[in-house]
């Protein structure tokens, strides 16, 4: 009974920052507090960037021909950088009707991130600050409530992605490893837990071999072959890309879907277009906030620490003005490395306030962020 409770309870706080930001446009509100909403109700939620591209996948799954049909104007290769996973899953339930399918799956892998975050954080705070640490994670930073939110792949994304990590920490490696290829059907950063979680392995059985710490264990090396599971799940993705657009290598061929630069710190490019603004400085707390918390995990935690400085080093060479779209993956771990002070009473304090600007940038943000949809008939 204690843990239907709180698994309840964890549905309970992953939906309802959720269901709230659904209600003004359910309720064809056409403001509030002073910003001006759309009045296409919910389907302001389905065409918000990029759910009907998602839906174009989930409906075609590749076929050129079938794409045609959507009339986004874009080239057939364009939805290689939309990975397989969540359209899938979305095609799974399209019983429900493909818009409907796309938001039930964000809204259940949301939940499912949140309980994984959840157990993944018990290791470092107290149990009584669990239940505080997750509603911070169910709502902060915004970008991830807006994501989670609409048609997206991000939740399922970072949903696999903690518990990858968990369950190797738990030296559970054949399950981490699937979650791992799982992640990486979902999104092609996914490919980046293979480098993180062997590192992870080996230092340890390099240190025991060396016997740099004398009370240390060796493992079993053979279980480093299950983490191949995840570039093998990328290369079997590309193989779908050859079977359905004869391009085996169609993700790089997508377009300007990939924002790598370089040298790092291409983003302060404002003449790039996906940067196109000067306005920039809040990415330097961005980078200062991910560079610490790195930092702090290699004392605290240093397998999650892994995964979070190669993933943040790789956004370091992203120019994309939705810089905080792509950490996203390591705010969960980033969480973890400010626990201690992230429970402390004045944090707490300081966290009601900032509830009422997550909610209301996250309303502007998806009041702006639709995508033109003139024909809704070949996505329904």
């Amino acid at each position: 009974m204690g843990k239907f409770k709180n698994i309840f309870l964890i549905g309970l706080i992953s939906s309802i920052p959720t269901l709230l930001l659904w209600l003004p446009f359910f309720l064809r509100l056409s403001s509030f507090w002073t910003i001006s909403l759309p009045k296409d109700g919910m389907a302001t939620i389905v065409a918000n960037y990029d759910g009907p591209l998602y839906i174009a996948v989930a409906k075609s799954f590749y076929d050129p021909d079938t794409i045609d049909n959507f009339n986004f104007n874009l080239p057939v290769k364009y939805f290689a950088a939309h990975f397989p996973l969540y359209p899938f899953l979305i095609r799974l339930f399209s019983f429900i009707g493909y818009p409907y399918a796309m938001l039930l799956v964000t809204v259940v892998s949301s939940v499912v991130a949140v309980f994984a975050f959840s157990k993944f954080i018990s290791d470092f705070v107290d149990k009584k600050e669990v239940v505080w640490l997750t509603l911070i994670f169910s709502i902060f930073p915004a970008r991830w409530l807006i994501v989670r939110s609409v048609g997206s792949p991000e939740s399922l994304f970072l949903a696999l992605i903690i518990l990858s990590v968990y369950f190797f920490k738990k030296d559970k490696i054949l399950i981490s490893g699937l979650f791992g290829g799982l992640a990486a059907l979902t999104k092609s950063p996914g490919i980046l837990l293979f480098p993180a979680l062997v590192g992870a392995y080996f230092i340890p059985l390099v240190r025991a071999t060396l016997s740099i710490k004398g009370n240390s264990q060796p493992k079993n090396y053979g279980k480093i072959f299950y983490l191949f599971l995840i570039p093998l799940a990328t290369l079997l993705v590309f193989y779908l890309y050859k079977i359905r657009l004869g391009d085996f290598l169609a993700y790089f061929h997508s377009g300007d879907n990939i924002h790598l630069f370089f040298p790092p710190f291409q983003i302060f490019n404002s003449h790039l277009p996906w940067v196109g603004t000067f306005w920039l400085e809040e990415v330097i707390f961005v980078y200062l906030i991910g560079a610490v918390g790195v930092f702090k995990l290699v004392k605290k935690d240093p397998i999650s620490a892994w995964f979070v400085a190669i993933l943040f080093l790789s956004t370091l060479f992203i120019a994309h003005r939705d810089i905080v779209r792509y950490s996203l993956p390591i705010i969960p771990f980033l969480l973890a490395a400010y626990s201690q002070y992230l429970t402390r009473k004045e944090f707490k304090f300081a966290f009601a306030l900032i509830i009422i600007p997550i909610y209301l940038f996250s309303l502007t943000f998806i009041s702006s962020n639709i995508m033109p949809i003139s024909d809704w008939g070949p996505l329904l």
